[in-house]
């Protein structure tokens, strides 16, 4: 017989994954439950539509694992995949729902998780768009959820140099992460992308509703080239100190 694996992965809880009776067993009064949040959308010609999805349950993942050494009980959720993305309606295999449509579902699936007995739940995000982070606050207001969201000023200003540039959908930011994460999803073409330096966040200030109105023909703003795998693990471990962080501040103990 070989050696047990007992690395972090192996120990993680993934809800999806547990019969109801492995679920009954825990402490779901303390046990903080983590969902990943992202969308279907557009990233460039070189990142998979499932790009924000990946990078959240990515975060989820690696949070779990710094929680549980902490001493934490810690279950991961499915991701709720769809959501608000009328900024890539324009390409193909992007799928928004409408805002109030996301807001109901996020509200009715943290609703889900308390009526199944976890009174920790923490939403994680990855989809930057206003109206879906609108969404996951408006969901979260009305319930003790707790929202762990890159956009806030706390957490923005100690990601990287793109990200606060607001130049980072599909660019280097994202394209590190998901390298990090799924290398075997981003596309060779990415080396060959030119960089585009549109701060995307501050077209959308302006009015701006299409990711081609702010001038990204291809769905991609910032420096796909740029991206390496050892900046998206970077990127992770200020993600996880940011979950770490909402997680002590709504539940101390």
């Amino acid at each position: 017989m070989g050696t047990p694996d007992t690395s972090s992965e192996t120990r993680l809880r993934r809800l999806s994954e547990m019969p109801w009776s492995e679920v009954d067993a825990l402490d779901r009064d303390r046990t903080v439950c983590i969902l990943p949040t992202g969308a279907i959308e557009a990233h460039g010609p070189h990142l998979p539509l499932a790009t924000d999805v990946i990078i959240a349950e990515g975060t989820a993942r690696r949070a779990a694992a710094a929680l549980e050494a902490a001493g934490r009980a810690v279950a991961v959720a499915p991701a709720v995949v769809y959501s608000v993305t009328d900024y890539a309606g324009d390409f193909a295999g992007s799928v928004s729902l409408p805002a109030a449509v996301a807001t109901d579902h996020l509200r009715a699936v943290c609703a889900g998780l308390v009526r199944a007995g976890f009174r920790r739940v923490c939403l994680v995000n990855a989809h930057l768009e206003p109206a879906h982070v609108a969404a996951l606050r408006e969901a979260a207001a009305d319930l003790d959820v707790a929202v762990a969201d890159p956009t806030e000023r706390r957490f923005a200003r100690t990601l990287t140099e793109e990200f606060k540039r607001g130049a980072c959908h599909a660019g280097s930011y994202e394209t590190s992460l998901v390298l990090a994460e799924r290398p075997e999803l981003v596309r060779d073409s990415r080396r060959a992308l030119i960089p585009k330096p549109i701060d995307l966040a501050a077209a959308m200030r302006a009015g701006i509703k299409t990711f081609a109105e702010a001038g990204a023909a291809e769905a991609y703003f910032g420096d796909p080239a740029a991206a390496t795998a050892l900046e998206g693990e970077a990127i992770y471990a200020r993600l996880v100190d940011m979950v770490v962080t909402v997680v002590g501040e709504r539940w101390p103990a």
